[in-house]
Parts: C-alpha cells; sequence; structure tokens
C-alpha cells in the first residue's frame, strides 16, 4: 500500500529511489528458439536489481498492477501456443487489499510459444506493460522484437485505416469565426486559477506548520542558523537559503507531472475520472485520514532521512544547507504528506492544466513552509511569542483527518459518477458529510478520544470555536439536505439532477438538453436558436459550480430554458461506444489512441475544433455552426450574463440579414 500511495501521490520519490542504484533496476533481454519449422518459443528475461521487484501476471486484481504482454499480430501472421509461463514467483500478504500479491525478485523468465499462421514471417512483435517497485512503484513499458531470420529488426509503425480516417475527418467541423476562440479575457481566468490554486498550496504550507511534526523545527533551525554562524548577517542568508530551498524542492516535486501533459491533451482528465484510480485516491485518503487519528504513523524511510542528515553534515555550506532542506521534507513527510496529498487531489479535480495548477499549489505550499524560517531569522525575537507545543497540536491533526475523510468521498463519488452506478446519490454524500462533522463537533467538545490524545483536560476557547463551526456546518448540510436552504457553496456535491428523488432527466437543472451535438444541431436549425455548446464532465467540479451558482440565477436560467438549444458533452463519460462507431485516432506525434468511450470522443472533438482540453468549456453558436463570440471557462455571474445576451444580439443580427 504504502508503494502506490507514494507512486501516485509523491512521484518525485521515484527519483530518489533510483539514486540509490547505480543500474537500473530491470535490464531485459530477449532471445528465441527453434522448435520446428512453423513454431517457435519466445523467451523474454527480466534482471532485477537488489530490492526492486516486479509482478506476475497472475497477481490477483484488486492490488498492483500486473505484468501484461501484448502480441501485434497474434491470430494474423501467427497463433499462441497456450498462456505466457513463468518463472518462480514469490508472494506476500497486502492487508489493504486483502489479498496476496505475487512477483519476482532478482530475476524474471517469461516464455511464450508460438505457431506461424503465414510463411516468411521474419518478425514478431511483443510489447510489455509493467511495474517495477522498491519504495516506490513506477510503471514501465518494454518492447521486443524476435527477428526469426536472424536479420536487423525493422521498426513496427502503426497507421489508422481509411475508416479511421472517415471518422477523424467527421469530428472536424467547418466552424467560422474561429479566430474569437482566443481572447485575453481567457489568459486573465487562467492566470487567476493558478493563483487561487497557489493560494490554496499556501494554505495548506500554513496548516502544516500547526502539525507536530512541523513546528518545533522552527525553533531549532533558526537557532542553529543564528547560533552557528559568527556574523548574524551570514545567519540569516543562510536562513534565508534554506527557506528558498524548500520552496525548490516542493516546486520540484511537481515537474514529473508535466510529462504526462506532453503526452496527450486528455490524459490528465482520463486520470483524473479514472473509475479504480479513483477509487484508490478514496482508499489513501482513508488511510491518511487515520494515519492523522492516531492509529498509526506514516513515514519514509529513516534511512533516506540518515543519508540527508549526514550528506549536510558533511558537504556544509551552500549543498549542505539545501540537504538540511531534503531532511525537512523527509522527517515531516508523517504530517505534510496527507495535506500534500490533499492538494494533489484537489488540484485533479481542479479545471484547466493539472500539472500547471499542481506546480502552482506545490509552490505555494513550499513559500507558506518556508516563510516562517526566513523571517524568524530577520526577526528571532519573535521566536518568545510563538506558542508551545503541546495537545493543540493533536487536535490539529484529528481535524485535518476528517476533513481528509470529507475529500476522501468525492473520489468515491466521482467513480460512481462517471460509471453512473447510481449509488452514491447526492442525499447519500450530504448524508455522510453530516455525520462526519456531528463526530468532528463531538470530538472537538471532549465527548470521545482517538489513540494519541492525552489525558482529559479543559477544553481551549480555539477547540470550543472550531466544534462550534464544525456544527454549525452539520446544520447548514442538513437544512440544504432538506431543501430549505439552497446548496450553492459546494461544486464538490454530486449535482443536483443525480438524486434519489425521480427526475424529469438527467440535465443540469431540469433543463431540456442534448448529449448527442449532431442532434442537438438539428433541433437548433429547426428551431433557428443559437446554440450554448457545453464541454463538461461527470466529476467536474467546476461544472457543477457554475450549474448551481450561475446557471441557477432567476435572470440566467430563463435564457437557457427559452433562448438557446443547450447541447452537453460528457468528456469523462465511460460508457462504451457501439464497435461501429469506435477508430482509431492518431495524433500529431504520430501515436494512435483507439476512441472506445462517449467521453473519449466528444474529449477529442473538443481537442480537434477548439484546441482545448479542460471544462466546463462553453461555445456560443449558431445552426450554421458560425462561433458568435468568444469562448468562456469559469467565470462569475454578470460575465456569464453579458457573454450569453451578446451571443444572443450576434445571433439576432443573421436573422434579419
Amino acid at each position: 500500500m504504502r508503494s502506490l500511495i507514494l507512486y501516485f501521490l509523491f512521484i518525485f520519490t521515484a527519483f530518489s529511489a533510483f539514486a540509490q542504484s547505480d543500474d537500473e533496476p530491470v535490464l531485459w533481454s530477449q532471445e528465441w528458439n527453434k522448435i520446428s519449422d512453423v513454431e517457435y518459443e519466445l523467451v523474454m528475461t527480466a534482471k532485477i536489481a537488489d530490492e526492486w521487484h516486479i509482478f506476475s501476471q497472475f497477481t490477483p486484481e484488486g492490488g498492483s498492477q500486473p505484468s501484461r504482454f501484448n502480441y501485434d499480430k497474434a491470430g494474423v501472421d501467427y497463433e499462441l501456443i497456450g498462456t505466457t509461463s513463468e518463472s518462480e514467483t514469490t508472494s506476500k500478504y497486502e492487508e489493504v487489499f486483502g489479498i496476496d500479491e505475487v512477483f519476482f525478485i532478482n530475476q524474471a523468465i517469461f516464455k511464450q510459444r508460438i505457431k506461424l499462421l503465414k510463411p516468411n514471417v521474419r518478425q514478431i512483435d511483443v510489447s510489455l506493460d509493467y511495474q517495477v517497485c522498491k519504495e516506490v512503484c513506477i510503471p514501465a513499458t518494454n518492447a521486443f522484437a524476435f527477428v526469426l531470420d536472424g536479420g536487423v529488426a525493422t521498426e513496427n509503425v502503426k497507421t489508422v485505416d481509411a475508416r479511421s480516417l472517415a471518422m477523424t475527418n467527421d469530428l472536424k467541423k467547418d466552424f467560422k469565426n474561429k479566430e474569437l476562440l482566443v481572447d485575453a479575457e481567457e489568459v486573465s481566468e487562467i492566470s487567476s486559477g493558478i493563483w487561487g490554486i497557489f493560494g490554496l498550496g499556501f494554505l495548506g504550507g500554513l496548516i502544516a506548520l500547526l502539525t507536530p511534526c512541523v513546528f518545533p523545527m522552527i525553533p531549532l533551525t533558526v537557532s542553529f542558523f543564528t547560533k552557528q554562524s559568527q556574523r548574524k548577517s551570514k545567519g540569516i542568508a543562510n536562513a534565508v537559503l534554506y527557506g528558498f530551498f524548500i520552496v525548490l524542492i516542493y516546486f520540484l516535486l511537481s515537474l514529473p507531472f508535466h510529462v504526462f501533459d506532453s503526452v496527450d491533451s486528455q490524459i490528465l482528465n482520463t486520470i483524473a475520472t479514472n473509475v479504480w484510480l479513483n477509487i484508490l485516491f478514496f482508499i489513501i485518503f482513508v488511510f491518511f485520514a487515520f494515519s492523522f487519528f492516531g492509529y498509526y504513523e506514516l513515514t519514509l524511510p529513516s534511512s533516506w532521512a540518515n543519508k540527508m542528515d549526514e550528506a549536510s553534515t558533511k558537504v556544509g555550506g551552500f549543498i549542505g544547507i539545501f540537504f538540511m532542506a531534503v531532511t525537512l521534507a523527509i522527517v515531516s513527510f508523517s504530517c505534510t504528506g496527507p495535506i500534500l496529498g490533499g492538494l494533489l487531489g484537489s488540484t485533479a479535480l481542479a479545471e484547466g492544466d493539472v500539472a500547471t495548477n499542481l506546480s502552482a499549489g506545490m509552490t505555494g505550499f513550499g513559500v507558506a513552509l518556508a516563510l516562517p524560517f526566513a523571517l524568524f531569522a530577520l526577526f528571532p525575537a519573535w521566536l518568545n511569542s510563538l506558542p508551545k507545543s503541546g495537545g493543540w497540536m493533536t487536535t490539529v491533526k484529528v481535524v485535518l483527518g476528517f476533513l481528509e475523510l470529507a475529500l476522501a468521498l468525492k473520489f468515491l463519488s466521482n467513480a460512481d459518477l462517471v460509471s453512473n452506478w447510481g449509488i452514491f446519490k447526492r442525499e447519500i454524500f450530504i448524508g455522510i458529510w453530516i455525520i462526519l462533522f456531528v463526530l468532528l463537533a463531538m470530538y472537538l467538545f471532549g465527548i470521545f478520544k482517538f489513540p494519541h490524545d492525552g489525558p482529559k483536560q479543559k477544553l481551549s476557547g480555539g477547540r470550543k470555536l472550531t466544534g462550534v463551526i464544525s456544527a454549525g456546518f452539520a446544520l447548514y448540510l442538513i437544512l440544504g439536505l432538506g431543501n430549505i436552504i439552497d446548496l450553492k457553496l459546494f461544486g464538490f456535491l454530486p449535482p443536483d439532477f443525480y438524486t434519489l428523488a425521480q427526475q424529469e432527466n438527467d440535465c443540469p437543472l431540469g433543463l431540456n438538453c442534448f448529449k448527442d451535438f449532431e442532434e442537438g444541431v438539428a433541433v437548433a436549425k429547426a428551431e433557428y436558436k443559437p446554440i450554448l455548446l457545453d464541454f463538461t464532465g461527470w466529476a467536474c467540479v467546476n461544472c457543477r459550480k457554475m450549474e448551481e451558482n450561475v446557471w441557477s440565477e432567476s435572470d440566467i436560467y430563463p435564457i437557457l430554458k427559452e433562448e438557446y438549444v443547450l447541447i452537453s458533452l460528457y468528456v469523462d463519460d465511460r460508457k462504451e461506444l457501439p464497435k461501429e462507431q469506435q477508430f482509431d485516432f492518431q495524433y500529431s506525434s504520430g501515436r494512435i489512441k483507439t476512441i472506445e468511450t462517449v467521453g473519449q470522443k466528444w474529449g477529442t472533438f473538443q481537442t480537434l475544433n477548439f484546441n482545448a482540453a479542460s471544462q466546463p468549456y462553453y461555445v456560443l453558436l449558431s445552426p450554421e455552426l458560425e462561433i458568435l463570440n468568444s469562448a468562456v471557462q469559469y467565470t462569475d455571474r454578470d460575465t456569464y450574463k453579458d457573454w450569453l445576451k451578446a451571443g444572443l444580439q450576434k445571433h439576432s443580427k443573421t436573422v434579419t440579414k
């Protein structure tokens, strides 16, 4: 479990793990044995570095990713004889998954017999997807090319067929006035979103400062710098440099996610809305929450901290201060890890460029964490005003634990929405939140305790106030559940139409919407109304905020209901397309992706025609597919209203011509 947590939430630790080995963790080799004129045995051998392992093809589902082989042109050029066999494996029980995971250590050998179906087949191409794990798990791929005549392997270049090209061209529409899509307002909105994520990260860093893993480090570290330096100015400079390195480290942790963003414009959306990944994140956040409740402690290997501490002592100077900053990041992980996990989760749920948002959030977190070290070095007298460490920090951790559980439910809700299971309806989600915040209030008022709480003491004013806020929030949710007040503040909630009550349709706010582009355009032409093209998602938080806070307004809702034809295209809809509608799509990079689901189709449609991949994304069109004004994304009520009216005015001018 720890391996998965560290990989999905802190992929940067992979680089630390790699640094512990001079070689690659897995080295592959291949050979083939001729059995007869038409039968061959393919052998693929992995030499695995010490302490690393890769998983078997047959490790049970529900745990780590098994090794998976893909035999190109199997059934066409050749047939597989039996299944791919494996060498000796090791098994270990994983408590969280409740299964015995099966894996290889030191060496793995895979063998597959084949029988040629055509003469003169000279090359067999095989690809392998697998995970290699140590303290972290890293997904990897390897390609094998078995040249049966002993010659040089040729690159297997994939192409799309004429049918797929035709279906791709069908997705490309002749939209007029596309130059209107680029607008300075859109850039400012994106910048605003980045600063919002930065602020969220900064807030997370401030909260991390109050935890017992970080708070006691402030006076100790500042005193170390000021006392170890012969000149006061030197001590201040070292403390400021220490703070800068903290910011740099957390910024660097986000860089691997930019690699994903450059591969496929839809990949981060696919990851964020993947059913099993959302369930995994739910499990991880519950795991984090119970660590905050004191049932166990989540830490990185102590050897990492010891090595960093030794390096800072031996090297000294500029580099030594950097290693001290790395040591802080490692030893404080048990407190900062769950908070950073929450930041990653919130960023994944936010809209826009996920990788850029994550960099902004991680940088904000680092700035907040580093700020006191620099400020207290500049003004050491302030150290006397710091409160003493004590039980209040345990209370902070418990509050964070309940917030982690509340956030975890969003991931479970995402999986339910995307899969259309119909289990985690709006009322159930709100009901569980009510229970959580009632329990939090009871804890804060001292009605029950957790394992790491000390003897019962008099409740502080701050604890009582937080308890009242928690109870008040639970009451607010109860009133919202009873439809006494409108819960407009929470895009986290499932959409209002995803309810236990009987609904006329599954469109936002009971509006009449079309979920197929061509169908909606046909209606717009028949009624000669302009089109509101809404790129949205079941798991899209900002989409829900727009629908419940902006679309629901009394002066906007009638415009949407009466003046526009609404076409809502869900880019995360996992419903499988009929086989005759599935096709291969080739990116400009040459990579080919099979479009198999409704969401993949509309996500590709958005990218092809509007060069955009974030949601919500709104475009106003005439029935003749003329773009009426600039596209907008997440925005405020007045801006959206003016935008809708401008589109109507532009459309009315085309009608009178």
